[in-house]
């Protein structure tokens, strides 16, 4: 099933599973345990992501996923941006070698999976069968 899922991603969906990669690898190295940090950004989250989910918003019915997505992102845009503050980086590019190259190396592993997975199980023609 998740072989499955991940052969059949989108570009788009690539790119945010690799900014989510990103995210989640600073968080690993650059982690702060201060409440303040979490607590802010759950709170820009509850606001920025009810702005967003109102501004998608068409009737009743939401996809639960693009929902979390609506929130998530401000959340990790703005704990993003409190972890590296005055840590040296570039735009989102830490100027940490070692650092950039394991970011660098955790987008190219997962790229690698999908690459891998998307040539070796990819759908067979039955129509020329």
């Amino acid at each position: 099933m998740l072989k499955t899922y991940i052969r059949d991603l989108k570009p788009g969906k690539i790119t945010l599973w690799c900014y989510l990669i990103w995210y989640l690898v600073t968080v690993i190295l650059y982690f702060d345990p201060q409440p303040r940090i979490w607590i802010n950004s759950l709170g820009i989250s509850a606001i920025i992501g009810t702005a967003l989910l109102l501004s998608v918003k068409k009737g009743a019915e939401t996809d639960h996923w693009q929902t979390f997505r609506l929130f998530m992102m401000p959340f990790g845009v703005s704990s993003f941006a409190a972890l590296i503050k005055s840590k040296g980086f570039y735009l989102v590019f830490p100027s940490n070698l070692q650092h950039l190259g394991v970011l660098i190396g955790a987008c190219l592993s997962f790229l690698l999976i999908v690459g891998l997975l998307k040539g070796w199980m990819a759908p067979h023609d039955e129509a020329g069968a």
